[in-house]
């Protein structure tokens, strides 16, 4: 592949790598990006898995340093999200991914929906623990990534909002260590079948944890609005991608 190809390939990553950090999405510029750069569909989404990986990683670890993910609960989602998304990898052949669609584009519109009518709060969390709920979280949607993946991020941070009551930014940060988890075990899953690009991914990898760490401190020096704002835009460039696959 051509060294300015790369480049432009690694700028997209820096750009997709600072959404998804604040609300999930980030393969709504890379992997059109890879598939235009001339990758097939397969090897677009695992070396899109391959190169994303970077950045989630890098997000999680500075919402980590900055003491806004749940460490404790961090502990159990970790493992569940790992152990979901390659269930979820397993049984990839025994779903039809094309009656998901209108499943999965009706809860993307009740995510959006709940985000705009929720109350703004200050960078705040309720009281009280809901590990039950984040433990669901982990493997159903860690799960629901290992075999399909559009909204994953904006589910978990919707997710930990109204389930576990957690503030928007804590939402963002906890939804990160899910979705590291998630991402690791489709790139190992990936790296075993030999579809990564990695020569494309590594590049791609350095825009990611710089996206990843801009995004993060983007989330938590902004709060409740920029999080909330992102989400909602990412929540309905989805819906339309998704439609758009549906009916064409």
């Amino acid at each position: 592949m051509p060294v300015l190809t790369i480049v432009l390939l690694s700028l997209a990553a820096l750009g997709a790598g600072t959404v998804d950090a604040i609300a999930g999405g980030g393969g709504l510029i890379t992997v059109p990006a890879l598939l235009a750069a001339g990758l097939d569909p397969l090897r677009a989404l695992a070396t899109n898995k391959g190169q994303s990986v970077w950045g989630s990683g890098a997000a999680l670890v500075a919402f980590w340093r900055a003491g806004r993910v749940d460490r404790k609960q961090a502990v159990f989602t970790f493992p569940l999200g790992l152990v979901g998304s390659f269930a979820g990898a397993m049984i990839v052949s025994a779903i039809d991914k094309e009656a998901l669609r209108p499943i999965v584009i009706g809860m993307l519109i009740g995510a959006a929906t709940l985000l705009v009518i929720r109350k703004p709060t200050r960078d705040e969390d309720a009281t009280g623990s809901r590990w039950w709920a984040a433990a669901l979280l982990a493997v159903l949607i860690g799960a629901y990534d290992g075999f399909f993946g559009p909204g994953t991020g904006t589910f978990l941070i919707v997710g930990f909002v109204v389930l576990c009551r957690r503030s928007l930014v804590h939402a963002s940060a906890d939804a990160k260590v899910v979705n590291f988890a998630s991402n690791l075990a489709a790139v190992l899953v990936f790296t075993t079948n030999g579809n990564v690009v990695w020569e494309v991914a590594l590049p791609m990898g350095v825009g990611q944890l710089l996206g990843g760490v801009i995004g993060a401190h983007l989330a938590m020096k902004g709060g409740e609005r920029i999080v909330r704002v992102v989400v909602l835009v990412v929540s309905g460039a989805l819906i339309v991608k998704l439609l758009l696959d549906l009916i064409g």
